[in-house]
């Protein structure tokens, strides 16, 4: 019960960071194009997905809190500041979505609104990654650091990084999705997003490597680690040659292998600790009681549906956006 709980959580981040990070990253890219036409191209590439994507974000939560409750409080503990803003920015996110479509006077306000709640809540993310790459200053299994014991040159570097990330699996999206100016100037962003994603993976390393980051020695310890990096510039090629050749499926494909290839190099690297370097699954796992009663709900029920109408979503709504059709 264990492992499947393990497992459930890997697919639910995994799952979040795929489908949640293209529309954020459509959000980041939004304020980038000057034409209201390409602006509503951009709402309707994501309109039919964006708010069922999120809900990978709740069953991560839903997983921490009642299979990882020590995990879930502590890391609360840490990250109670950047998780309350990126959930404002959530928030503000979806309202700025419905509301810019009927606004006229406030539309620009609104635009704003949409493109600063995808950029801020994107980057808290990835401050949070990067502050648990680094470690989190805990005592006896308690966290100390403070409000800000999060923050630091890495944690901000994380975060940078992840809005590149994501603003890359946008573009690509943007590009599988639509036509016309709006997929060329998708195109035309791609390679450059990617040249940023490989530089700031290059800076990361050569900060860990100079502050002798933990994370590191798992690297001489695992060597086969490196079969994840190498999936991944196997990915980043593949990228470069679909934009090349203009295949349109490609780059969304590479992109999300990209960070596939990335989440299981990070994931590789923990084990077998949920907190860097800290807590361990068998010592974050909740009592046997609460992981076969959540089971029987979450495990048998919500889990497979889930995943069940996000297929489905994904099925009906395929193919490019069409002019005549408005997001609702």
């Amino acid at each position: 019960m264990t492992m499947f709980w393990v497992a459930a959580l890997a697919l639910t981040m995994l799952l979040y960071v795929l489908l949640d990070g293209f529309d954020l990253g459509v959000g980041i890219l939004f304020l980038f194009s000057r034409e209201e036409l390409n602006r509503r191209r951009m709402l309707s590439a994501i309109s039919p997905v964006w708010d069922g994507n999120e809900t990978w974000l709740v069953l991560t939560g839903t997983i921490l809190f009642g299979a990882f409750s020590r995990v879930f409080a502590l890391a609360l503990s840490a990250f109670y500041l950047p998780v309350v803003i990126g959930v404002c920015a959530l928030i503000l996110r979806g309202v700025a979505f419905e509301f810019r479509h009927k606004a006229t006077m406030t539309r620009a306000f609104w635009d704003v609104a949409f493109a600063g709640g995808s950029l801020v809540a994107t980057f808290a993310q990835g401050m949070m990654v990067g502050a648990l790459a680094e470690g989190l200053p805990i005592a006896n299994g308690q966290y100390v650091g403070g409000s800000f014991g999060w923050l630091s040159p890495f944690s901000l570097l994380c975060g940078t990084g992840l809005c590149v990330g994501y603003a890359l699996l946008g573009a690509s999206w943007l590009v599988k999705k639509c036509e016309g100016r709006l997929r060329d100037a998708a195109y035309a962003v791609l390679p450059w997003l990617m040249l940023g994603v490989v530089l700031f993976l290059a800076i990361a390393f050569v900060y860990a490597l100079a502050n002798n980051l933990r994370i590191m020695n798992r690297w001489l310890e695992r060597p086969y680690l490196a079969v994840f990096p190498f999936i991944g510039v196997l990915a980043v090629l593949g990228l470069l040659d679909g934009v090349k050749r203009r295949m349109d499926d490609r780059p969304f494909l590479m992109a999300s292998i990209i960070f596939g290839a990335a989440f299981a190099t990070l994931a590789a690297s923990f084990w077998p600790y949920m907190v860097p370097f800290t807590i361990t699954i068998a010592e974050g796992v909740s009592p046997p009681e609460s992981t076969w009663f959540m089971f029987w709900g979450a495990g048998l029920i919500a889990l497979p549906l889930t995943l069940g109408y996000t297929v489905v979503v994904y099925r009906v709504f395929r193919g490019k956006v069409i002019d005549t059709i408005e997001y609702e």
